[in-house]
């Protein structure tokens, strides 16, 4: 059974002096120097690391990827993220990585980076955006500057990292007060990530660190310390590289001499591909068959941040806290009120077996993330008469889908065309074409597919296992006294609070029908859904409706797959894939080392579900990264149960056509 998602997890805990300086309560150590936090950075890891000639060495579209044990209160990335901005090329980016068991609060981070005026251009936009901290990979993007806040313990964290680092700063509390931070296995792990010739800089110049890491594979140094201490480290690796990935997961080893790429489908998912790519400097044109952006299943007026989890670590779970985190702080750059709202999501206890898994689930998660209400506060939440308790989720809520899309597109290096729907792909002089009968709308050396289900339309990726799922939202008018709900309820479906004078409620799901319009009868089960979750509630919206024609209700198609994660990845040749792998239907434990055969620049990004709002944001990252050979903003694990080549290899291991 896999092991629960977040064991030990609590933020920081501080203690402040006179002069406004943190000291972690638990480990009784400071997070920098009392003398000048600042300097100490320079001195001990931006000088040591020379990360100045570095950065000004990068050329266009090159990044250097920095590895930090131990984020703080985020000093050393703001340090270096300034540095990079004063030295390095235009077109150069940065991606830091860092791990912290305990994370500070946001008040407690804006306190301690007040002491620096000088930061405080950076400190603010990592301020704005550090929000849903929760356990994890939480990714972070500034323009050029990326940042991945692993949330855990070190060594589970790094141990799940795919990532190649350039420099390493090696920066927890002393190891004679937090030794876990300094143990051989972590540091084998700084080997097994690091880049052929990678440099290591920390405070620390104790003698068992000098050791494990020469035995690691680092050479270290030395060098004068800063303060009151002696001495610190520098050093640098020159080991061998870490284990090989199974040859069906790895990185396709092709690199288009242009970044230039074509996305196919406006929604959610084609939009974050989209905007993740120009935001490495990737230039995209974007296929939408309709006559605007997010028609589809991205069009509802009200999406839910809606977090279905489970009390341990499964894929989907870890997928799903990641991608909330990320989502949340994209939302902060639309209109709060009009385009999303954090009201709250309130997850109802409808019945003993649902009351069970919550209690496992407030055993699981952090209180930061979710927690037991009783019926009294959930009612004091919602604002309406309830029958039960349930979990609620503070920091979650409702967005405006198209907004969202909006917003992603509404940038240098992407460009929109409407009324495109090809229907074939080919490949010509290194080129993808995108074709409608016979005219090429588009063409580019990398395509990703983001249409949802349409993706099994071409005849690269048909054999993909989608399914749609027929979806139907009720609109209802607001009332003075339904105005009064003020978090979105959760049961069987959902009602959220109003938006443009509509609550909306729903949304059936239904796999039998593709009608495209809609029903009386699912606006019925959605108003019986909407009864269960609060019989008030049904009351103030004057619910008991005869006449369910008249109602406003849209209907939309998720698309998603056999084991409900998405697809997101780079698309593999089936034919050449059972041929090449053939030996697995006969013994699974096999690594056959001939290279996968990849459809080269061709790749997918679809079956998303109910959960698009939460997953697709952090999938144009993910999908990036996979194009980009850049850090991966999830586990590697997380990564492989999201790859198109998972139902590959379960058709070979399983021998079904």
């Amino acid at each position: 059974m896999p092991a629960p998602i977040a064991p030990g997890f609590q933020q920081a805990e501080l203690e402040w002096d006179e002069n406004d300086q943190p000291q972690s309560r638990l480990y009784g150590d400071v997070y920098f120097s009392r003398g000048s936090g600042m300097a100490e950075t320079t001195h001990v890891f931006l000088q040591p690391s020379q990360l100045a000639e570095r950065f000004a060495a990068l050329g266009a579209n090159e990044r250097l990827v920095i590895g930090e044990t131990g984020f703080g209160t985020g000093l050393n990335f703001l340090c270096a993220w300034a540095l990079f901005e004063r030295s390095a090329p235009t077109l150069a980016s940065l991606h830091f990585i860092s791990v912290e068991k305990h994370p500070l609060s946001h008040a407690d981070l804006q306190r301690a980076l007040a002491l620096w005026p000088e930061l405080q251009p950076h400190a603010h936009q990592l301020l704005d955006q550090y929000v849903a901290i929760n356990p994890g990979f939480q990714q972070f993007r500034f323009g050029r500057v990326a940042l991945t806040l692993l949330v855990g313990d070190a060594l589970d964290q790094l141990t799940s990292l795919d990532a190649r680092i350039d420099a390493w700063f090696l920066d927890g509390f002393a190891p004679a007060k937090n030794p876990e931070m300094w143990q051989p296995e972590l540091f084998n792990q700084l080997a097994r990530l690091s880049a052929p010739g990678a440099t290591l800089a920390t405070f620390t110049s104790a003698g068992d660190v000098r050791r494990a890491l020469k035995d690691a594979g680092f050479t270290v140094k030395r060098i004068p310390g800063f303060g009151h201490k002696w001495e610190s480290l520098k050093g640098q690796f020159i080991g061998t590289a870490g284990e090989q990935t199974k040859p069906w997961f790895a990185r396709p080893s092709h690199q288009p001499k242009q970044r230039r790429a074509l996305v196919i489908g406006a929604g959610l998912a084609g939009c974050a591909s989209a905007a993740s790519l120009a935001a490495r400097g990737w230039n995209v044109t974007l296929l939408e068959r309709h006559e605007a952006i997010a028609r589809e299943g991205s069009g509802n007026p009200q999406g839910v941040l809606y977090l279905k989890l489970s009390a341990h670590g499964t894929a989907l779970s870890q997928l799903v806290t990641s991608g909330f985190g990320y989502t949340r702080r994209l939302l902060r750059n639309l209109q709060q009120g009009q385009d999303w709202d954090a009201c709250g999501v309130l997850q109802i206890a409808f019945d003993a077996k649902e009351a069970s898994r919550q209690a496992a689930l407030a055993e699981a998660f952090p209180a930061t993330l979710l927690r037991a209400v009783e019926r009294d506060e959930a009612e004091q939440l919602a604002g309406v008469v309830l029958d039960n308790g349930g979990m609620f989720y503070p920091d979650a809520g409702w967005a405006h889908p198209p907004a969202l899309c909006r917003w992603l597109i509404e940038r240098p290096g992407i460009e929109l065309l409407r009324h495109r729907h090809p229907l074939e792909l080919r490949r010509a002089g290194g080129n993808w074409q995108a074709l409608a009968e016979n005219e090429i709308l588009a063409e580019a050396p990398v395509v990703i597919l983001a249409g949802a289900a349409d993706v099994s339309q071409f005849s690269q990726s048909a054999w993909l296992p989608l399914k749609r799922i027929r979806g139907q939202i009720t609109g209802l008018p607001t009332t003075k006294q339904s105005a009064a709900l003020r978090t979105v309820l959760c049961a069987k479906g959902y009602v959220a609070p109003s938006r443009d004078g509509l609550h909306t409620l729903g949304a059936s799901f239904n796999f039998a029908e593709s009608d495209p319009a809609a029903s009386a009868a699912e606006h019925r089960a959605n108003l019986d859904m909407l009864k269960e979750i609060s019989g008030d509630l049904y009351q103030r919206l004057n619910a008991d409706k005869d006449h369910l024609d008249d109602l406003l209700g849209r209907v939309a198609f998720r698309c998603t797959s056999p084991d409900y994660l998405p697809i997101i990845g780079p698309l593999a040749d089936p034919e050449r894939f059972a041929s090449d792998y053939a030996v697995l239907a006969k013994d699974a434990r096999q690594i056959p080392q001939t290279p996968c055969t990849w459809l080269d620049g061709l790749y997918v990004n679809t079956a998303h579900g109910s959960r698009g709002l939460i997953t697709a944001p952090l999938s144009g990252e993910l999908l990036a990264a996979w194009l980009d050979d850049a850090p991966l903003p999830v586990p590697r694990a997380i990564a492989e149960a999201c790859h198109p080549n998972r139902f590959l290899l379960r058709k070979l291991i399983r021998r079904t056509e």
